[in-house]
């Protein structure tokens, strides 16, 4: 199995990484690879994205986590300093308010670094209103 310096940039995906030969299958299996100052803040994030969305499907959809019913509900990455989360923009409108700690990109990935503490109760608000929204649309688009 090929190794990788921890020395790599910040902005390299880890789901590129992973290993040489063999891509993860599961969620679990992609956050038993992940960087280890990564594992509490990407289990805390699935068991609030299992917990919001039971009925979801978990699948690894271009390297990286998702959760789909059958549209594209969430989807997560981790990477060397912080976890990707990604919903949508219209699921983090209401509670920008809460998260000036965090930058947010122009696609709706929140940032969540490994050394800040998880915001647990934030993310589950977040992904609550996620679901809702993709719940209440009619069209059959993924994303």
């Amino acid at each position: 199995m090929r190794r990788f310096s921890t020395a790599l940039c910040t902005h390299i995906n880890f789901s590129e990484l992973i290993m040489a030969n063999r891509k993860p299958k599961t969620i679990a299996e992609y956050i038993e690879n992940a960087p280890e100052s990564g594992e509490p803040h990407l289990k805390s994030l699935y068991d609030i994205l299992k917990d919001v969305s039971p009925q979801a499907q978990e699948t690894i959809k271009w390297g990286h986590p998702f959760f789909v019913e059958p549209r594209f509900v969430y989807a997560f990455s981790a990477h060397k300093f912080h976890v990707g989360f990604t919903s949508s923009n219209d699921a983090l409108a209401p509670y920008l308010n809460g998260l000036e700690d965090f930058e947010i990109t122009k696609m709706g990935i929140l940032k969540i670094p490994y050394s800040k503490p998880f915001p647990k109760a934030i993310i589950k608000k977040i992904a609550k209103e996620r679901l809702r929204l993709v719940n209440e649309r009619t069209d059959t688009n993924f994303w």
